[in-house]
């Protein structure tokens, strides 16, 4: 027996809310209903519809605060949201499809207008397999002929171990995936220090940042091996985003998702000990490394990169490696390490 699809209705209005409960009742869906704002959200951590129907003007929390909490929750976010609403004013649209609105539909309204809206919105999100990884949604999103296109026709271009991909400040050209390879992302402030932003592996997406928000590079791009790109043009890429509602919708989440990441990274800087993010570096390197092996992980890291992606001192890392060797977690030998224990690693709190 085929579960039935949950929808979450967020109305304020009760004679509105039970109509439109039982119509999707009646319609073989499974409705969920909350009479305010602050009521639909947790009804959504604690349900994860497949979809969200809200109202706009509602006491205590309106239809805006209701869509921003949603996508700044990764949980939920990939949800599709349909708003309902008296008001049909042009700046009160743009509003909500800036916030990620996925479809608006002006009260009063037919039956059929928002049962076609509810089974468009769904099979167009299964089409792309609403996840909030960046590769599960790619590999979803080549269902398109633009994207495939994309691919199939994009220039591959072969870098050296230490080359640069692109510098702070340099003109957005291209978007590029990893065809094979390991690349850092990094910045690097007043003083010339150097802070990792991230490590990336064969499949990931680099670059996109910048053509999504039509600005010139905010960090640095670097080859940690001999690394294969696929240079996707610029161009092309922001054709595909800014054209294409859905996959529009899914990278405008997704960089809510990276945006929440990066807040949690920066938490972590501010109160986790300088042993814990270590570790936790160590660990971010192990997974991108990570193989279909033994389970022991060796990469190449230099002790400068590692106090980079940490943000401490060299000596402060070099101090707590040699800890981790002590404790039989890890082995170093020269500039590689190999990770022993991943589990007693990842478990330090301190």
């Amino acid at each position: 027996m085929q579960t039935k699809k949950k929808i979450l209705i967020i109305e304020d209005q009760e004679d509105v809310r039970e109509n439109i409960a039982e119509l999707l009742d009646l319609s073989n869906y499974e409705p969920i209903t909350a009479n305010n704002g602050k009521e639909g959200v947790k009804k959504a951590l604690e349900v994860k519809p497949n979809l969200i129907l809200c109202d706009i003007m509602m006491p205590e929390m309106d239809g805006y605060e209701v869509i921003y909490l949603i996508g700044k929750n990764p949980e939920i976010a990939s949800i599709p949201f349909i708003f309902l609403t008296a008001k049909s004013e042009m700046s009160d649209f743009r509003k909500g499809m800036n916030l990620g609105a996925d479809d608006y539909i002006t009260k009063p309204f037919e039956e059929m207008e928002l049962l076609n809206a509810i089974e468009r919105r769904l099979e167009k999100y299964d089409k792309l397999s609403a996840k909030n990884e960046f590769e599960d949604f790619i590999q979803q999103a080549r269902r398109y002929d633009e994207l495939k296109d994309l691919e199939k026709n994009s220039k591959t271009r072969v870098f050296k171990k230490k080359d640069i991909i692109y510098r702070q400040g340099d003109f957005a050209s291209y978007a590029y995936k990893i065809v094979k390879g390991k690349i850092k992302t990094y910045q690097i402030n007043e003083d010339g220090k150097e802070f990792i932003i991230d490590v990336l592996k064969d499949g990931d997406f680099l670059g996109e940042n910048a053509l999504i928000q039509d600005t010139d590079r905010t960090e640095f791009a670097q080859a940690l091996d001999e690394t294969e790109l696929s240079l996707i043009p610029r161009k092309d890429f922001q054709d595909l985003v800014f054209q294409n509602k859905e996959v529009s919708a899914q990278f405008i989440k997704m960089l809510s998702q990276n945006l929440l990441a990066k807040e949690h990274n920066l938490m972590e800087m501010a109160y986790d000990t300088v042993r814990k993010r270590t570790a936790d570096s160590l660990m971010k390197l192990y997974n991108t490394y990570k193989e279909k092996s033994d389970g022991k992980v060796s990469f190449e890291v230099t002790r400068a990169d590692l106090a980079s992606m940490v943000g401490t001192a060299t000596e402060s890392v070099i101090r707590i490696l040699s800890e981790f060797k002590k404790d039989g977690l890890i082995k170093i030998e020269g500039g590689t390490i190999q990770i022993l224990k991943p589990d007693e690693l990842s478990a330090i709190r301190y």
